[in-house]
This record gives structure tokens, C-alpha cells and sequence, in this order.
């Protein structure tokens, strides 16, 4: 047993009680990377999608991920793991499928984290050069934000929630500031609500919900910090609830003021006359508010995805841990370090990873943006998309082998059933516009989406494997790994055996 400040722990478990509602919201909230998306991804939906629809197009997308979260939070409560999607799946579809799901979210939480250092070594190059006049290599910049996420990541959870928590809170003000400008002053041809009418589906919604959908991309990983959470039956459905309404009510408003301030119907024209995509917020805060907005905005899009970068650091990390303890993974990654309670080797691995394919695009000289950036973080979005859509399935099944758990029709089966019609809808047309999400044309439109599905095969083999050379540890898939889950898993098989024979 391990000794610490407040008696004896179970060794190789999370620091339990350390996160409350609003750090797991600030934990989320900031892997969404608000000012990131408003400023480089959503310009590029409307350009390419619904042009001045874009913002009612963000209610509809917020409202699809509420009946996701109904379902997903129902489920929640009953599995607290910090396997986040794969813990659901495999406690709703079974340990094959679960493995399944397993790698899918490994591969797409690591692509998520390592694709940020392209976009983040990029923007601080160009802050510091047009501010500070240095110019050094977009590397260095990466070099520079991996070790302080490794330190971060290796330390005490509560430490780096309170690092983002002022972050999040500074891009949410600098936002909100030139939102109200544009409001107060009646953008550009006065304040309308066209945005939210029938424009929602103007040009190519398909492609607008997918630039909306992706900004989303992280509210879902609440259930990862579960064990951590003070609480988790209640801290866990509140900080999902709230990370959906805060990040889909504070993107709606700010997109619909932006359209207001550059015109409705001058909208995608001025987005198409643009040779940066992202330098249309920065105007804007420029012409409504004054310079010093715009420069303090460049600022915050540097630590927006340092946030965003740590956010994902640590939900990858706990991915490992949770995938080790469970022996899906090797049986290191699923040890904590005995001082921070955190999943340090997990935290290493994942550093080490991120270190290793930053260094072979530099060597290579590879675009940052175009392609470490925007290959990576969409091959991120179409696997979290997977993974939320497998989970999603799993909630009415969970709860049709448990009758004794009565969420309701609603939550247990309704919201479900259409989130996952939803889910795999966007999924399926992801694939098909993977190009229009990338940038680029080529080969890597269909190796990229294709790693997601190689993913899934690998994590179905490695569990079928368990389930003959380790039985016991396969029934025990999502349940956490400790010998009283292990026992929990066993008399939970057995209840629904029964339950099973009973309703048959």
C-alpha cells in the first residue's frame, strides 16, 4: 500500500476528489480551444459551407451533442473509469467491441494533441516576429510549449487545471469584449437575425456542421477525469452539460457578431478575398475596438492552443493509464506516480510520441499547418467521432441488460438511439469530405481516415486475444482494473446472465 497526505491509497489509482465541476469544465472546454476556432477553423465553414448560416448551424450541432450527453451522462454515473468512451463500450457492448473502441481513442487523442504543435509553433513564430522582431524556426516554439506540457503532465492534475482555468476565462473576455463592440455600435448594416433563419442551410450545410461539429471536438472526454472528480455521479453529467452550453452558446453569439460586423451578404466574399484566413477576427477586433484588442486576441491564440495542447496531454495520458491497468496495454501504463497520483508513465509515452512525429516533420520540412496541424487534428476529430458514436449505441444496450437502472425512456434510449444516427451521419460524411477538412488533395484523404478503422481492428484483436489467454481480465474490460472492479465485473456479468434468463 501507498501512504499519503491524507492516510493509505490503493496503489496505481488516480488522485481521487481533486477535480470539482468547474475544473473538469475548464479541462474541456480548453481541449475545444474556443478562440482557435473561432478564429482560424469557422471562418473556413462558412467560406466553404453556409456562409452567414454558420452561426444557427452551431445551435444545431449544440443541440445534437445535449442528446448525446443525455444518454452518455446516464450511462456515466454507473461507469466511473478514466477510459472515458472505451469504459462505456465496453460496459455496453462488450469487451470486443471495446477494445475496438480503446484504440480509436488512443489514436485520436494523441492525433489531436501532437497535430496542435503545428498551428502552435507557427503562431508564436509569427507573434514574436511581428511583435518582438525574432524569427527562429516554428520547432524551437514546439520544443519550447512540449517541455512545459511534459512537466505539466507528469505533476499533480489540480496544477495544470488551474493553469487553464485562467486561460480559458482570459480568451472568454477578449471575445466577449469585441462581441458586445459589434453589437453596441450595430455591425455593419445594423443587428438582424438571418443567421438563425433559413441561411442555416444555405451553400453546403454538410460541410458548414462539420467545421461546427469539429470545434466541439474535446467536451466529450468529462468522463476521463471521473475518478478524479469530487463526486463523480454528479460532477461528471454537470460539467458535460455545461461545457456543451457554454462552448455552443459562447461560439453561436460570437459567430452571429462577426457576420454582423463584416454584412450578410458581404460575408463570403470578403472570407474568399482573405490570403489569411485567420487575420478575419483580428481585423475585425481592430476596426470595432482598436489594436490593442487585436494584439491582446494574438496573444490569447497562442495560449489557446497551449491549453488546447495540455488539455489533450492529459486526456491521452489517462487513455494509457486506463488501457494499461485493464491489460489492453502493457501493465507500465497503468501505474501512478507515487507522490502526484498522476499517470506519469502514460504522460512520458505520450511525450515521447509527440516529441518523436513533431521531429519528423521538421526534418522533413513539412508544412506545420497544412499538414502536421490539419492532417492530424482531423484524423483526431473523425476518431472522436467514432468513438462517440460507438458510445452512443452502447448507452440503450447497457440499460436493457440492467433493468434493474431506470434511466427513463428518454435518457436511456431515445437520445441515444438518435445521437448515434447523428454521430454515424457526420462520421460517414467526414470521410467523404475528409479533403474539405484537410486543405489538400491526395493519397492522404484516404490513408488518414483509413487509420481509424485500422485502429478499431487492432483494438478487436488485442481484446479477443485477452479473452483467451486472460478470461478473467477481459470480463473485467471498463471496470477499472483493481481487484474490487474486477469482482464488480463478475457480479455485474452474472446480474445480467440472470436478468437475461428472467425477462427470456
Amino acid at each position: 500500500m501507498i501512504h499519503d497526505g491524507d492516510g493509505v491509497r490503493e496503489p496505481h489509482r488516480l488522485r481521487a476528489g481533486a477535480l470539482g465541476t468547474a475544473s473538469i469544465t475548464f479541462f474541456v472546454v480548453s481541449a475545444a480551444a474556443p478562440i482557435v476556432a473561432i478564429a482560424g477553423g469557422f471562418p473556413l465553414g462558412m467560406m466553404f459551407g453556409d456562409g452567414a448560416g454558420f452561426a444557427g448551424m452551431l445551435l444545431l450541432c449544440m443541440g445534437i451533442l445535449l442528446l448525446f450527453a443525455a444518454g452518455y451522462t446516464a450511462m456515466a454515473r454507473h461507469a466511473v473509469s478514466a477510459g472515458g468512451f472505451y469504459s462505456l463500450v465496453a460496459r455496453g457492448l462488450g469487451g470486443t467491441a471495446g477494445g475496438g473502441a480503446a484504440m480509436i481513442g488512443l489514436i485520436a487523442y494523441n492525433a489531436m494533441q501532437i497535430g496542435l504543435y503545428g498551428m502552435f509553433g507557427v503562431a508564436l513564430r509569427n507573434l514574436l516576429l511581428d511583435y518582438g522582431g525574432v524569427d527562429l524556426p516554428w520547432y524551437l516554439y514546439c520544443a519550447l510549449a512540449w517541455a512545459c506540457i511534459a512537466v505539466l503532465g507528469y505533476r499533480q492534475v489540480d496544477l495544470s487545471a488551474k493553469i487553464l482555468s485562467v486561460l480559458v476565462v482570459a480568451e472568454y473576455i477578449a471575445v466577449l469584449v469585441l462581441d458586445g463592440a459589434i453589437l453596441r455600435k450595430g455591425g455593419a448594416h445594423g443587428i438582424n437575425l438571418r443567421s438563425f433563419g433559413p441561411l442555416v442551410l444555405s451553400g453546403t450545410p454538410s460541410i458548414g456542421f462539420l467545421f461546427c461539429f469539429a470545434g466541439f471536438m474535446g467536451f466529450e472526454a468529462t468522463t476521463i477525469y471521473g475518478e478524479e472528480a469530487r463526486n463523480p455521479e454528479r460532477t461528471v453529467p454537470r460539467a458535460t452539460y455545461f461545457a456543451v452550453l457554454l462552448i455552443g452558446l459562447f461560439y453561436a453569439l460570437s459567430m452571429w457578431c462577426l457576420t454582423l460586423g463584416q454584412g450578410v451578404d458581404q460575408l463570403v466574399p470578403h472570407l474568399k478575398s482573405l490570403t489569411d484566413i485567420t487575420s478575419f477576427m483580428f481585423d475585425l477586433a481592430t476596426r470595432y475596438v482598436g489594436h490593442w484588442l487585436s494584439a491582446t486576441m494574438s496573444v490569447l491564440f497562442v495560449t489557446s492552443i497551449f491549453a488546447g495542447l495540455l488539455a489533450f496531454h492529459n486526456a491521452a495520458s489517462r487513455y494509457f493509464f486506463a488501457l494499461g491497468r485493464e491489460g489492453l496495454l502493457p501493465a507500465a501504463l497503468g501505474r501512478t506516480h507515487g507522490a502526484h497520483q498522476s499517470p506519469h508513465i502514460g504522460s512520458l509515452l505520450q511525450s515521447a510520441l509527440a516529441f518523436v512525429v513533431v521531429a519528423i516533420f521538421a526534418i522533413t520540412r513539412s508544412d506545420p499547418v497544412l499538414t502536421l496541424f490539419s492532417w492530424l487534428t482531423n484524423l483526431g476529430t473523425l476518431g472522436i467521432i467514432a468513438a462517440m458514436g460507438l458510445a452512443a449505441a452502447a448507452v440503450p444496450v447497457f440499460f436493457w441488460r440492467r433493468p434493474d437502472i431506470d434511466p427513463g425512456l428518454f435518457r436511456g434510449t431515445l437520445a441515444p438511439v438518435i445521437s448515434c444516427v447523428a454521430l454515424w451521419t457526420i462520421f460517414a460524411l467526414a470521410n467523404l469530405h475528409f479533403n474539405v477538412l484537410t486543405g489538400s488533395e491526395g493519397a492522404w484523404n484516404i490513408v488518414l481516415p483509413g487509420l481509424v478503422e485500422a485502429a478499431a481492428v487492432v483494438g478487436v484483436a488485442r481484446a479477443r486475444q485477452l479473452r483467451f489467454t486472460a478470461p478473467a481480465r477481459f470480463s473485467a474490460l471498463g471496470f477499472g482494473g483493481s481487484p474490487e472492479n474486477n469482482n464488480k465485473a463478475a457480479q455485474a456479468a452474472q446480474h445480467a446472465e440472470k436478468q437475461s434468463w428472467i425477462n427470456h
